[in-house]
């Protein structure tokens, strides 16, 4: 697919969907998050390709909001192998795509290369933070979600 920016994503199976931030990094070099207000939705980092473009498009959402609610992404360890996510994208085009596997990475052995390398394909990646620990009140891990572009 030609390059064209998403605005919206779905996922049926987990009744999971919202408008698109278009979000990069920040000043430090790591990457910019959407907002933690209830709600809020997922992001596109820009610095990926756009979702059916080739290469891995990457989407950030919340596990849950800044007052302990399920956010966007919080039920992304229910999906399994061959569900689907769909991107609408300003074209007027779906991007379709099928999840292939789902990893759970500490925040410190987070794989970088297999998460935002380059691919021969275009590929989604939906990541969020999990891993929560209750004697430090934060995520220790980052949840992803691999997916195919849908044939």
């Amino acid at each position: 697919m030609e390059a064209s920016a998403p605005i919206s994503f779905a996922i049926p199976a987990i009744d999971a969907g919202s408008e698109l931030l278009h979000l990069g990094l920040r000043e430090n070099n790591t990457l910019d998050v959407p907002p933690g207000a209830p709600g809020s939705p997922a992001s596109w980092y820009t610095g990926s390709p756009t979702p059916g473009e080739s290469g891995p498009s990457v989407l950030l959402g919340h596990v849950d909001d800044s007052i302990g609610e399920p956010g966007v992404f919080a039920d992304l360890p229910d999906l399994v192998e061959g569900d689907e996510i769909t991107v609408d994208r300003e074209d007027g085009s779906t991007a379709a795509f099928i999840v292939t596997k789902a990893e759970q990475y500490g925040k410190n052995d987070f794989p970088t290369l297999e998460v935002y390398g380059n691919t021969d394909q275009a590929e989604l990646r939906l990541i969020t933070c999990d891993g929560y620990n209750e004697e430090t009140g934060e995520y220790e891990d980052n949840y992803v979600v691999y997916a195919a572009l849908e044939e």
